[in-house]
């Protein structure tokens, strides 16, 4: 048994592919191959010595003859894959049948190949079944993450500007005060305010929302206020608005820039007394209602135009909660597509393994201007037409494969130093991730361990 001598510290990190077969020579010569072709080796005689290389070290592939004496290929695939279920297997044999093939495949074997193979088949299998034992493990990882992720809420993120986002939100959750939901289309605005009256006292009561841009002027003080029968031509009974339906919970508006300034003269009263009228009655309402707004649009601005009341802009904007945008959260693309992938593969009764390494390049380059949004609906039509175990680029979207790239322009001169150009496009990268060092080390095709070395 030979152990694997890794050449320097970034080949540590390089994929281990395990040898076993019971013929020295053959041994010899598929491992020579493989550490020419830039892999590292470790080489077993048999089925038992390859167990102990498989307790002590990280084996990504395992490449074994099929027939060897005290443990065959097959048993090996059992115990091996007990040990290690990341790890996947080749079987290599000379006297294969149909039968044995698909037992192997049955029994989690990547491929089965017959002897005799050629090189070109050898690397092939090896660079396929590396690649499939890459993704899973990503995916892995992925989904590890988003297990971390408890009683946010469906809110994902790790960037540190949604961790800023979800600190704020959790700390006002607990309060009376008025939140303001402020940020692009799409970037979760309602998933935040979910989250707040999940988190908040009132998480046993109503929460009831309604889109400011939804209704017209008088349609929406009917929702928000209710109507007295004979308010209005067709109001034939009573109607319980959403203010009284939210009474001893909450009460999310969105698109409260939309809001005409009549019908913002009647929230600004609820806001200040906590009284109102339904159309068509005198007698005073009284509510108990925390109230949450949003809006993509900048209210200061509409308060200078006089389209919106300042005194009911500073009322709504006690606490304001500003979500960034997904082009500003780059390490958070691939954990949120990944977590869609999961939720659509479900509603479609798909098995769907994760991402190829280029679609997380063009998924991860995409400026995606519909914001989180624009990604669910991406991932939602990938899951839909994917043929094959995992997202590849052939059903993303044109305007992801061929749309801006929200990546910055590197311009290096002839001349510069190697070592000084590797830095500037690693820099770059970092910055167009957001300094995600795994998001940044799989678009430049290297391990995350070395981009911190090369920074250190």
């Amino acid at each position: 048994m030979t152990d694997p001598q890794p050449a320097d510290e970034s080949s540590a990190l390089e994929p281990l592919v395990l040898v076993v077969d019971d013929e020295p020579e053959l041994c010899r010569a598929l491992g020579k191959l493989l550490t020419r072709n830039g892999f590292r080796v470790a080489t077993a005689g048999d089925g038992e010595e390859a167990l102990k290389v498989l307790r002590q070290e990280q084996v990504h592939l395992v490449l074994t003859d099929l027939i060897m004496p005290r443990m065959g290929g097959l048993d090996l695939l059992k115990a091996g894959k007990v040990i290690s279920p990341e790890t996947e297997f080749v079987i290599i044999s000379g006297h294969g049948t149909i039968e044995t093939a698909v037992d192997a495949m049955k029994l989690g074997a990547y491929d089965f190949v017959e002897k005799p193979f050629t090189t070109a088949i050898t690397l092939k299998t090896v660079r396929q079944a590396l690649e499939r034992q890459r993704l899973q493990a990503e995916n892995l990882e992925l989904r590890r993450r988003l297990e971390e992720i408890e009683g946010t809420h469906d809110i994902i993120g790790r960037s540190d500007v949604m961790r800023q986002a979800m600190e704020t939100a959790r700390q006002v959750a607990t309060s009376t005060a008025t939140v303001l939901l402020t940020g692009e289309s799409g970037t979760g605005k309602e998933v935040f305010a979910d989250a707040i009256h999940g988190w908040s006292e009132r998480r046993d009561k109503a929460m009831v929302k309604v889109s400011c841009a939804a209704l017209p002027e008088t349609l929406l003080e009917a929702e928000l206020f209710g109507y007295e029968p004979g308010a209005f031509t067709g109001a034939v009974g009573q109607r319980v608005g959403r203010f009284e339906s939210a009474h001893g919970g909450t009460l999310f508006l969105d698109e409260v820039g939309e809001m005409s300034l009549t019908t913002q003269v009647k929230l600004l009263r609820v806001l200040q007394e906590g009284v109102f009228e339904r159309l068509g009655s005198n007698q005073e309402q009284t509510v108990d209602v925390r109230l949450l707004a949003a809006t993509n649009a900048d209210l200061a601005q509409r308060v200078e135009r006089g389209d919106f009341r300042e005194d009911l802009f500073y009322r709504l904007n006690v606490i304001n909660v500003e979500l960034p945008p997904l082009r500003a959260r780059g390490e958070d693309v691939i954990l949120l597509a990944n977590f869609f992938l999961q939720l659509y593969a479900q509603k479609n009764d798909k098995e769907l393994g994760g991402f190829t390494r280029q679609a997380v390049e063009a998924l991860s380059r995409h400026s995606w201007p519909g914001n989180v949004r624009e990604l669910e609906n991406c991932i939602e039509r990938c899951v839909v037409l994917s043929k094959g175990p995992f997202v590849d680029v052939d059903v993303l979207p044109p305007t992801v494969l061929a749309g801006k790239s929200r990546f910055e322009q590197v311009t290096i001169p002839v001349g510069t130093p190697l070592r000084q150009a590797e830095m500037q496009l690693i820099e770059a990268t970092l910055r167009s991730t957001g300094g995600d060092k795994d998001t940044a080390a799989r678009i430049l095709g290297i391990t995350a361990r070395t981009i911190y070395r090369k920074l250190q």
